[in-house]
Parts: structure tokens; sequence; C-alpha cells
């Protein structure tokens, strides 16, 4: 995102709509006039100043980036789509579909780990930090997630070097592994999270088991592990493909 200087006014109104607060006050070198100007090196690209039409001047205007600037724009903007999988926005399919989807089988965890935030962000480096991480474990990372397409070696966590600099307003790692495997996941994901500088969440799931009890849910507790248990189903026209199980 870019701010025409000649047409700015300086009142500012497009600032609280940065998400990552990468625009600000400039002075001109004559010093006879104050306007905005975006620090594009902290810039997601993430549109929502311009499509804010906040902007009296209509100063904002949105360029075309090459690669690899332009994954910025793909993974923060809810409304690009990522070519390679045809899916907009961070990840794949909601994981709270589960239940109708199938998506994970029974023995089996799916876990994301949903790194940066508005005001936060998340240079890809450290997704590749995490990444390195969690290919010691053997874990199958999900292929039809846009962040695993931009690994460079899929057995060792290496992402193509030429999107580490990249900076982008949050990326989601989607990966499935045994349910027996789910603390030590836990375990390196708490290590890792001491070696980046952003932030993430982790989203645990498994297929319900048939008493309609959640399996992981299980394991957390048998280890004495904090947990959120605010998840929900996303049942959609689907139906759960549970015994036992109505929802009307």
């Amino acid at each position: 995102m870019r701010i025409d200087a000649a047409k700015c006014v300086g009142c500012g109104q497009c600032r609280p709509f940065c998400t990552m607060g990468s625009i600000h006050f400039r002075r001109s070198e004559k010093g006879t006039k104050v306007h905005c100007y975006v620090d594009e090196e902290e810039c997601v690209d993430c549109g929502i100043c311009f499509r804010s039409k906040v902007c009296p001047a209509d100063a904002l205007y949105q360029i075309v980036h090459g690669w690899p600037r332009s994954i910025r724009g793909t993974f923060s903007n809810p409304l690009a789509e990522h070519k390679e999988t045809r899916v907009p926005g961070r990840g794949t399919e909601e994981m709270k579909t589960n239940d109708i989807t199938n998506r994970f089988k029974r023995g089996y965890a799916g876990m994301a780990a949903e790194m940066g935030r508005p005001g936060t962000g998340a240079r890809l480096r450290d997704a590749e930090k995490v990444f390195k991480a969690l290919a010691k474990l053997g874990v199958e990372f999900e292929p039809n997630n846009p962040l695993t397409g931009l690994l460079a070696n899929k057995q060792t966590g290496e992402m193509n070097p030429e999107v580490l600099s990249e900076k982008v307003l949050s990326a989601i790692i989607e990966m499935v592994f045994p349910l027996e495997m789910v603390i030590p996941v836990l375990d390196t994901m708490e290590k890792a999270a001491r070696e980046i500088d952003t932030v993430f969440s982790i989203d645990l799931v498994a297929r319900v088991d048939e008493d309609l009890s959640v399996p992981t849910a299980k394991i957390m507790e048998k280890y004495g592990r904090w947990f959120s248990f605010n998840g929900k189903t996303n049942l959609g026209l689907g139906r759960l493909q549970v015994k036992g199980a109505y929802v009307s």
C-alpha cells in the first residue's frame, strides 16, 4: 500500500485501519505540509486501509507486487485467493467441520498453529523455525495448505529462501499425526515459541468417539495440560457421522 503525498491532506483518518500500525505522519522537506506515508517493510498488503474508503483525498493506492512480495497480499487479504490451492485466506477448509467431512481419521489428531495477529504479523522466517522443529517429529503437513506450498523440503521443514523476509498478517501451519504424539508435538511447539518473534495459538482437533467424548480432551486432562474447550462443530448442510447423534 502507498499514499500519494501530493494528494494526502495529513488528516490521519486511515491510520486506525492499518493492521500493522505502519502508517505514520511525515513533514515535507520544506516543513510546510504534513502528510501520511506507509512503512512498506512493515505493511502486509492487507488492503484494509484502502477498502475502508476513509481517505477524503483518495490518496491511498495499491500496486501489484511481483514475487515474492506478492505473497503478503494473498496471506493477509481475506479476499485474495491462492492460485496454487484456489483457497482464499490463510489455510484450508476449517477444522471445525471435521465431524462432517471426516478430514481427520480416528486415531489421529489434527493441529494448526495460527501464527501472527493484527498488530503483530509474522515473518515467514519464524514460520520456518516452527516447520523445522515439527519436521523432526515426522508430522504430516497438510498438502493443500498454502504455507505448506512454500516449503522447499517437507522432510526438513525448510522454506523457499526467497520468502523468508516477507511479512504477513497471519499464516497457519496445519498438520496431522497419531494421537499418541499430541504431547510431544505440544512440547515441541512450546520450545519453538521461545525462538520466534511473533505469537501463535494452537488448534487441536480429533474425530469425536462413538460415545461423543473427545479423545484429545482426554489426553490433555491425563497429562495435566491446560486447554480451552471452546470449539464448535460447523454443520452447514451436513450431518454428524457419529452413531447415536442427532442434530436438527
